[in-house]
């Protein structure tokens, strides 16, 4: 193991006794937010510190077994304890690292999901509704709640737009790569003469964030308007403009919001949309900067990159970022991501523990 990386669990390890002692401290539970923070973060330390002291362990029981080649009766038995050891902490190894990687203080939010046609006409605003449904039916299988924002549907059944807030833990941490340029090659229902036509849309996933108030907002970059709701909603919406508008002056962001019956939905929930939009494209903005230092294959938050190309004429769906291709097309659209999901999480661990890998190498350099 590393130094620089053992110097950071046995740093660790002591902080864990520290909270032991404030924990179990008589005034632990005067002030319960300061005790929340705390056995969270000693919930999280546990299962790393349990896993070094294995290490630990491990690292004594080979330095039992050397001592015991000195006997020839023990050697063999020896061998075989040192080198099952070896491998033993070959993977704690790998685990412990896998532990240490920074986690995203957004895994476990809420997302607005975001899904635009692009070009293609009446078959890409098909293939946005395709997507939605694709991440809706995910989202069940998850056991997550879909809650529609805003939609411009297509004359055909499919959107030129759509907007969703999916509700439930850990839905950033598995769709946050989702967002890019998708792609479709198959022949429309429209088509005559059976070609294959390409078209595309574009989906965006964002964090929600805790309160819009966490995002900073000045009222005087805001120009709101209202108007009055079109499509489906009966007489109510034609009477009434209850239909908002925001514009964020500063960046040009605009956000629309009809689909609630009252204004004050409205505003509310475009609001939230505009305070996601906004940390989302601060995060973009952070990312770009660490890709010029480290070329990231995943989560580079270029919303222009095509990542992922569905044919449905050779039933594969291709994610361009990791080059996989799936021959299960019908079984993704459907919802079934998981493989898709996991192999850019993969990925993406994999950048992260070769970035760790970089920062000892510096640190053992200087």
């Amino acid at each position: 193991m590393k130094p620089s990386i053992a110097a950071k669990l046995e740093h660790l390890r002591r902080r864990l006794d520290e909270l032991d002692g404030l924990l179990a401290a008589e005034s632990a539970t005067r002030d319960m937010d300061q005790f929340r923070r705390l056995s969270r973060e000693h919930a999280e330390l546990g299962p790393l510190v349990e896993l070094y002291n294995r290490y630990g362990q491990a690292e004594r029981d080979i330095a039992t077994a050397r001592e015991m080649l000195a006997d020839p009766e023990m050697r063999a038995l020896a061998e075989t304890e040192i080198e099952e050891g070896e491998a033993r902490l070959e993977a704690l190894e790998g685990e412990l690292q896998k532990l240490l990687l920074p986690k995203d203080p957004n895994d476990e939010r809420n997302i607005f999901l975001e899904i635009r046609a692009g070009t293609g006409g009446e078959e890409s605003a098909l293939f946005a509704g395709g997507l939605f449904r694709m991440y809706s039916r995910y989202a069940e299988r998850n056991r997550w709640q879909v809650e529609i924002i805003s939609e411009s549907p297509s004359d055909l059944g499919g959107y030129k737009e759509v907007i969703a807030r999916i509700i439930g833990r850990g839905a950033y941490s598995k769709l946050k790569f989702e967002s890019g340029g998708h792609r479709v090659q198959r022949v429309p229902e429209t088509e005559t003469q059976g070609r294959i036509h390409t078209s595309a849309a574009t989906v965006a996933v964002m964090p929600e964030v805790d309160e819009v108030s966490d995002v900073d907002l000045d009222p005087s970059d805001l120009k709101i308007d209202t108007f009055r709701a079109s499509g489906a909603g009966g007489q109510h919406v034609n009477k009434t403009e209850s239909a908002i508008r925001i514009t964020h002056l500063p960046t040009g962001i605009v956000v629309e919001c009809q689909d609630a019956r009252s204004q004050h939905k409205n505003k509310e929930r475009a609001m939230s949309v505009l305070a996601a939009r906004i940390r989302d494209k601060q995060m973009r903005e952070q990312a770009a900067k660490t890709a010029a230092t480290r070329k990231s294959l995943i989560g580079s938050g270029d919303r222009s990159e095509r990542i992922r190309t569905y044919n449905f004429p050779q039933g594969r769906v291709t994610d361009h970022r990791i080059s996989l291709t799936l021959y299960r097309i019908q079984a993704i659209m459907d919802g079934d991501l998981d493989e898709l999901t996991g192999a850019l999480a993969a990925e993406h661990q994999a950048e992260q523990l070769a970035a760790l890998a970089d920062e000892a190498s510096a640190q053992a350099a200087s």
